[in-house]
């Protein structure tokens, strides 16, 4: 799957769409990259995690700790991954694992 974006790869692996931008956590703002809302599962995808992008920064990932833990209460599962897992398909197989009955 290397080189495919993350949407390809679902469909390639006969995976539900997901739906993009779910605000999933009643009275706040987080929004997450990929959700199955119905099933209460999300995917989010760090990128710039080598680059010293927003992810490895202090207040981003204090962020993303305070989005993990609000979705944890509400009920979801959260799948973190960074770029490089989608491109060498090691997040694809996580999201097989989890979606497929």
């Amino acid at each position: 799957m290397k080189g495919l974006s993350l949407l390809t790869q679902i469909a390639a692996c006969q995976l539900p769409e997901p739906q993009t931008e779910v605000l999933g956590i009643p009275g706040r703002r987080f929004r997450f990259d990929y959700a199955w809302p119905e099933r209460r599962i999300a995917l989010e995808v760090d990128g710039a995690t080598w680059t010293n992008g927003r992810h490895t920064r202090g207040s981003g990932v204090a962020k993303d700790c305070e989005k993990v833990c609000e979705a944890a209460i509400a009920g979801w599962t959260v799948v973190r991954v960074t770029t490089q897992q989608v491109e060498n398909g090691q997040a694809i197989g996580w999201l097989e694992r989890l979606l497929k009955p």
